[in-house]
């Protein structure tokens, strides 16, 4: 649809003929540089105005008009188009490692498929904030930078395999890559937007250089706030020992999550890690609704450029009369 993004410059469309009918006429005058519309009003004056040819004060009129129209900015508006809103900076770590592989969820599915099922439907509600991703194993990979391309992270989640970043867990070198990379963009971006890490994990930290407690205690200086999820079977006393995920540090993730003002939540299949999420989604909140925006295109030029060609036609005609 077409628009004018200052119509209030209509107001200068009647000033040629006010200014005919207010100002003196201008005495004429010698000089070098010869302007046909100005010496033509400057010589007639209101009566001289008024005997004008018809023709050449309709062509005046028009090229007038066509100025004012340009002034007024013409637009075209295209349709309107989604621009999500951001006000948090959310990162997921997930571990990669080699235990992901274990097929102790429901359904037989491994650890890693369960939580790039439950993980990508949490992605794809959270609409208004930026999101990132990192896969950690015995070293913590950047797999993708904070964005509002929430398709993009669920395809790199979805992606992820098991191993890819070593067999080991490296905890805090996967917090301390989260808040370098949530640090860099407030920087960037303004202090005003709120910091999560939701860490994923079904072990305990055993490589890397950060150990998780002094990272996490980093993260909540920083005002960053850590969400751990432990999953894996629940740990079961058999016949044969205990059984389940033995690995799992819980202790560790409840005292990270407790030293940011987060939470810790345990995972034990898809079901119990679809009710973290949504009470995820309950204590962050999404920001905010995707705005809408309609792109524009200026036509000013249109007008502009015909008015430049009808003058010629006024030159053409006061050189004939």
């Amino acid at each position: 649809m077409m628009h004018f993004a200052w119509p209030w410059m209509a107001v200068f469309l009647p000033l040629p003929w006010l200014a005919g009918r207010v100002l003196p006429p201008a005495p004429p005058q010698g000089g070098a540089l010869f302007l046909p519309f100005a010496a033509s009003v400057a010589s007639a004056g209101v009566t001289g105005f008024r005997a004008t040819p018809r023709a050449r004060v309709l062509l005046f009129a028009l090229v007038w008009l066509l100025l004012v129209g340009a002034a007024m900015r013409p637009q075209w508006l295209g349709e309107p188009q989604p621009v999500p809103t951001t006000g948090r900076r959310l990162m997921m770590a997930v571990d990669a490692s080699g235990s992901m592989a274990e097929q102790d969820m429901a359904g037989g599915a491994t650890r890693l498929q369960v939580v790039q099922t439950v993980a990508g439907e949490f992605i794809r509600h959270r609409s208004g904030d930026q999101l990132g991703l990192i896969l950690f194993g015995s070293q913590p990979y950047l797999q993708a930078p904070l964005t509002t391309d929430l398709d993009t992270v669920g395809q790199f989640l979805r992606e992820a395999v098991i191993g890819v970043a070593g067999q080991q867990t490296a905890i805090g070198d996967a917090v301390g890559l989260a808040l370098k990379r949530l640090q860099a963009h407030r920087d960037a971006a303004g202090p005003q937007d709120k910091m999560v890490l939701i860490l994923l994990t079904d072990g305990g930290n055993d490589a890397g250089l950060m150990d998780p407690i002094p990272a996490a205690k980093m993260a909540a200086a920083a005002g960053l706030r850590i969400y751990t999820i432990g999953v894996g079977a629940p740990v079961e006393q058999g016949a044969f020992g205990p059984s389940g995920n033995t690995g799992l540090d819980e202790a560790t993730l409840q005292t990270m999550a407790q030293i940011t003002g987060g939470a810790y939540f345990r995972a034990t299949d898809a079901t119990a890690l679809q009710a973290v999420y949504r009470h995820i989604d309950q204590l962050e909140p999404a920001s905010g609704e995707t705005q809408w925006v309609r792109p524009s295109s200026e036509w000013f030029a249109w007008p502009l450029a015909l008015a430049l060609l009808l003058s010629v036609g006024v030159v053409l005609m006061r050189e004939r009369s």
